[in-house]
């Protein structure tokens, strides 16, 4: 500059690092003279790109020392940066700035203002999500300049009642909340931004500063920002210095690009004329080389307004060089796309000093690209950072906080005792253990009575342990935490302020996170996450004044709210050369890679969020921005990345087994390549990546895998099974080695809710309570009577249960009364002899005695012997399958029968074997006895069970899984143990 009549405009251009000429330029202006640098004035878009323009000056000086110009982000200001020296004398020129309300304390003051508002029905999770709803109008009417006065004449009369609601609403921000700042001398941030910029642009207006003052990158898309930039550009020693300016397209396309918001060049073309210069009159900021002008004028003519892009008819031919370092790879899915980028990232660190990035708007696809280099042991520096809610302490925060609320839920109890902080004063693994064994003792099963109270009776009452004093010890254990919680639940659920309900449950968290060395306080609060933590919990205590009373089961989804709000951004460990950044996040950034991922539509460019208050034409006629120009801004984010040396555009052909549609500016680029004769060049570049992406969790070959043939020993076999695991035997012989030999067995659901196992369990135990009590003459009052043994077979289950009461109990009173008439007319010929009597029969094998047991449901006794009854809920075996031998149970145990193997009832031969179904439905009941001669399927059902015990006597029969598939069980606790699925598919599964 030096007193020549240079322009206060300037431009660099894509396709080369900006940063790096910046602080090229600079050095020029300055002669490389240090103490002139010192007094350099740099404006910048973020601190980000404040920390990139010091980087660019250590690569210059070679990493040697050097002062340099003191550089500001331009959005974030601080008043206490600003030369305040003479403001005294400056008319308009305040002397202090109010204080900026704090983000937390703002989402929770509009929150109560919410949920004090009438006619509005909201948790309290749900005003605090409005209240950040409400926040962000509030900075974009500050952000624009605009008025909330004008809100009531947006809409026609014939929609103002409509508009009424909306209105009054808004009068939280429009009335409510002006007065609060105002009593409470602060301001909201946008608007304290403004007052910083133009509290600046008035004092250098007036006494312009003798250094010179560069204000470079910005887009100028505040207002206020443009303003003061218009200042800068005025200044003696003043310039403006602009990313990617297009100097080269015709006047036709510029006049079109002022008018297209989506448009990458309409940000910068409505800057320039907010600045009152033309676009002639912007000069390069310097003559260093351009080695990627073909690419940026291949970009250019890609995003060539729609106005004028019949050009693309006569476009000429285009430097080779304009693709060289481009590559584009459209993955199957979004998991192969995070693939192909982290083997991209990963590919970079074999050059030494190479960095690389991914930019993506795209959480998901950032969090896999993330989770991806953890292969490798990379922790990559993600911009976006985590919310805090999905943190460890984030997470434990969230289920102490569940568990008080819940009542000692089993589901919340077991998700916080396995939580690694939770100690309780133990040692972490003893701990921990204790809560396995809780699990395993009360948890599973059906779900014990509320509280810890219920828990509490559950253990003392559960007959699961081997010895008492296991009992006792893990007792102690409930009664130590339920001890330790009580203080919080006793807060949580009285009318207690939210202040003291979060110093209750922070003392809870901690004295749950003490070991037996340690407080809690020790290992709650440190780490990236911890101190984050802190952080919050000390500015939501400071926000809570006046807040009302929160319901104890709401504090959680409240806490969730806030905290997934809340970004932690670890510090440490990070890789230094590889990074994970959003659009915004990138600009005037230089990196050696640069993967631009994420290229659907929709994803980027973003769908525009939806406005909960305004319509898209109340936006334009408030004063509000279109989504057209955030599209404009992120075209500008996607060109100006392009530019880098080396750039690979990714994206996904389906999301969530959804296809996607390439974003707008692929399908644009890719119409002009093919005009140019060179479609497909860019993407041949990337196929040898996806191709080693999907090789790296490939086999070398696909190998079938074996059905499992254990064979353990004869003496590991078992000696003693009941009629029914015979029949799972002959289906299913792995399930019996699984079950047997390896004694696993399918853990209960935790706090399961009762299933058609436990509504057999009842029907059987009032069937068999009634019978029991009437074994000869029923009573008058017969059905009245059952109906009473079922309420108390049912217990308390009619009561907890809603739906046993509205499902079960009509089935069952239905069934009763179809039970009732039965028992009356059989009555007559036959009787009772005994229900749910135990039985046994003695049969031998090559490797000794084989004892066969059952409970039969009922025997009765008639002029030609005995009938077998099996009372079944659900679906009887068929025929087919009882001759077979597929369903022995009823055969097997008349062959019991016959030779006097239950308990009181005398050896006589069977008569009749017969299935009672007992659905409740149409018919309730059905009698459907089984064909054949009771005493000839005894005799094959007993001979098919002594082979049986013969071949697997054998220590070379393997226990197969499945072996015939006709016959498989419907349901089997071991298939994914036998890994049927892996070696049924495409087979036949087993022998025929």
């Amino acid at each position: 500059m030096s007193g020549r009549a240079e322009p206060k405009v300037y431009s660099i251009p894509t396709g080369v690092s900006f940063v790096d000429q910046l602080a090229a330029g600079i050095l020029d202006r300055v002669g490389n003279d240090p103490l002139a640098l010192a007094g350099v004035t740099v404006l910048l878009p973020t601190r980000r790109s404040c920390r990139s323009l010091r980087e660019a000056f250590l690569r210059r000086s070679g990493g040697q020392p050097m002062l340099l110009p003191r550089m500001s982000p331009l959005g974030e200001l601080d008043a206490a940066s600003l030369s305040l020296t003479s403001a005294e004398e400056l008319p308009g020129v305040p002397l202090e700035l109010p204080d900026p309300i704090s983000g937390l304390k703002r989402q929770m003051m509009l929150a109560r203002l919410i949920l004090q508002a009438t006619g509005v029905s909201a948790t309290t999770a749900q005003a605090v999500r409005l209240g950040a709803d409400l926040g962000r109008l509030i900075d974009a009417v500050w952000t624009e300049n605009v008025a909330f006065d004008r809100l009531a004449s947006l809409v026609p009369e014939d929609y103002a009642q409509h508009w009424q609601v909306t209105l009054e609403f808004l009068k939280i921000v429009t009335e409510h909340w002006p007065a609060i700042l105002g009593a409470s001398a602060l301001t909201d941030p946008a608007q304290r931004r403004n007052l910083v910029l133009q509290t600046q642009a008035a004092l250098w207006r007036a006494e312009p500063p003798q250094g010179l003052v560069i204000a470079a990158g910005s887009t100028g898309s505040i207002p206020a920002s443009a303003d003061l930039l218009a200042v800068v550009a005025a200044l003696p020693q003043g310039a403006v210095v602009l990313p990617g300016l297009d100097l080269e397209a015709d006047e036709a396309s510029w006049d079109a690009i002022r008018a297209d918001e989506a448009h990458p060049q309409h940000g910068l073309a409505h800057l320039l004329d907010r600045l009152s210069v033309g676009r002639a009159a912007v000069r390069r900021w310097n003559d260093a080389e351009e080695p990627r002008a073909a690419r940026a004028r291949l970009l250019a003519e890609a995003m060539r307004p729609a106005a004028t892009t019949e050009s693309w008819r006569e476009l000429d031919g285009l430097d080779a060089a304009a693709l060289e370092g481009l590559t584009r790879i459209d993955a199957p899915t979004a998991e192969e796309e995070a693939s192909v980028i982290a083997l991209l990232l990963r590919h970079a660190l074999e050059t030494p000093g190479k960095t690389a990035a991914l930019v993506s708007p795209d959480r998901n696809l950032a969090r896999r690209v993330a989770m991806a280099l953890t292969r490798w042991g990379i922790a990559v520096n993600d911009s976006a950072g985590q919310p805090l809610v999905h943190t460890a302490v984030g997470t434990y925060l969230r289920l102490t906080a569940e568990l008080a609320a819940s009542r000692a839920h089993p589901l919340a109890l077991l998700a916080l005792a396995k939580h690694p902080l939770t100690a309780g004063g133990h040692d972490p693994a003893e701990f921990r253990r204790s809560a396995r064994a809780l699990e395993r003792t009360v948890l599973r099963g059906p779900r014990p009575a509320e509280g810890f109270a219920g828990l509490i009776a559950a253990l003392k009452a559960t007959e699961r342990f081997d010895h008492p004093d296991q009992q006792a010890a893990l007792l102690g254990w409930l009664e130590n935490l339920e001890t330790l919680a009580a203080p919080f639940m006793e807060v949580l659920f009285s009318d207690a302020p939210l202040g003291d309900l979060i110093r209750a449950h922070v003392a809870f968290a901690e004295a749950l996170a003490s070991r037996t060395d340690a407080p809690g306080s020790e290992f709650l609060w440190r780490q990236d996450d911890g101190e984050e933590a802190a952080t919050f919990v000390h500015e939501l205590l400071e926000a809570t004044e006046g807040f009302p009373t929160v319901p104890g089961k709401d504090y959680p989804a409240l806490l969730d709210a806030l905290m997934a709000m809340r970004p932690v951004r670890p510090r440490f460990h990070l890789h230094p050369r590889l990074y994970i950044l959003g659009p915004m996040e990138s600009r005037l950034q230089r990196f050696d890679l640069l993967i631009l991922g994420g290229l659907n539509e929709g994803t980027w460019p973003p769908d525009p969020d939806a406005d909960p208050w305004m319509s898209r034409p109340m936006r334009r006629d408030f004063g509000l921005p279109s989504p057209e120009r955030m599209v404009g801004l992120s075209a500008h984010d996607f060109t100006q990345a392009c530019g880098a040396e080396e750039v690979v555009l990714t994206r996904a052909e389906r999301v969530d087994g959804t296809p996607t549609v390439p974003s707008r500016w692929l399908l644009r680029l890719e119409t002009v390549l093919r005009a140019l004769g060179l479609d497909g060049r860019i993407e041949l570049a990337g196929e040898p990546w996806l191709a080693w992406a999907r090789g790296l969790d490939e086999p070398d070959a696909v190998r079938p895998v074996a059905p499992p043939e254990p064979r353990p020993p004869v003496s590991a076999r078992p000696r003693k099974l009941s009629v029914t695991k015979i029949e799972k035997w002959m289906r299913d012989p792995y399930a019996i080695y699984a079950e047997h030999v390896l004694r696993l067995r399918k853990l209960d659901p935790i706090a399961a809710d009762p299933g058609a196992a436990d509504r057999g369990q009842f029907i059987h135990a009032a069937l068999d309570a009634f019978v029991k009590a009437y074994p000869s003459q029923l009573p008058d009052d017969a059905l009245h009577r059952l109906l009473a043994m079922g309420r108390e077979s049912f217990g308390p289950l009619l009561h907890s249960h809603p739906d046993v009461w509205a499902f079960w109990w009509p089935r069952f009173e239905r069934i009763a009364e179809w039970f009732v008439g039965q028992e009356r007319d059989r009555r007559r010929t036959l009787k009772p002899l005994a229900t749910e009597v135990s039985g046994e029969l003695m049969l031998s094998g090559p490797a000794g005695p084989f004892l066969l047991t059952a409970k039969a449901d009922r025997i009765d006794s008639g002029g030609e012997g005995l009938v077998l009854i099996d009372y079944k809920t659900g679906t009887p075996p068929s025929t087919r399958e009882i001759e077979l031998g597929f369903a022995p149970q009823l055969p097997l145990e008349a062959a019991m029968a016959e030779a006097g193997g239950f308990a009181g009832v005398a050896k006589n031969r069977v008569a009749e074997l017969a299935f009672w179904r007992l659905s409740g439905g149409d018919p309730p009941g059905e009698e459907k006895a089984v064909k054949g001669d009771p005493a000839t399927l005894a005799a094959e059902a007993r001979a098919g069970l002594e082979e049986l015990i013969r071949h697997f006597d054998d220590p070379a029969t393997p226990y197969r899984s499945c072996p015939r598939p006709a016959m498989a069980p419907r349901y089997t606790d071991y298939a994914h143990l036998a890994r049927v699925q892996e070696w049924s598919a495409g087979g036949d599964g087993g022998e025929g």
